[in-house]
């Protein structure tokens, strides 16, 4: 569920692959195989993906269908 809702957030921003690499710092190809499972993604990336798309990591890991930004609340 984690590797299609990375790719749905950044789908929903009309981000390309290589933008979401440039903010994680590493390789389009490093963050495809996030994106495809063939990778295990960094606790590191997966906050940073949580604050760069403003929800939060228990909606990335499909622990819950709220995207509240914790921030926010």
């Amino acid at each position: 569920m984690m590797y299609k809702r990375i790719r749905d957030l950044r789908e929903d921003a009309d981000l390309k692959q290589k933008d979401i690499a440039q903010a994680l710092n590493c390789s389009q190809q490093a963050y495809s195989n996030y994106e495809l499972g063939q990778r295990d993604l960094p606790s590191e990336f997966l906050v940073a993906l949580a604050e760069f798309h403003k929800t939060n990591v228990d909606y990335i890991l499909g622990l819950t269908n709220n995207k509240a930004y914790y921030k926010d609340l």
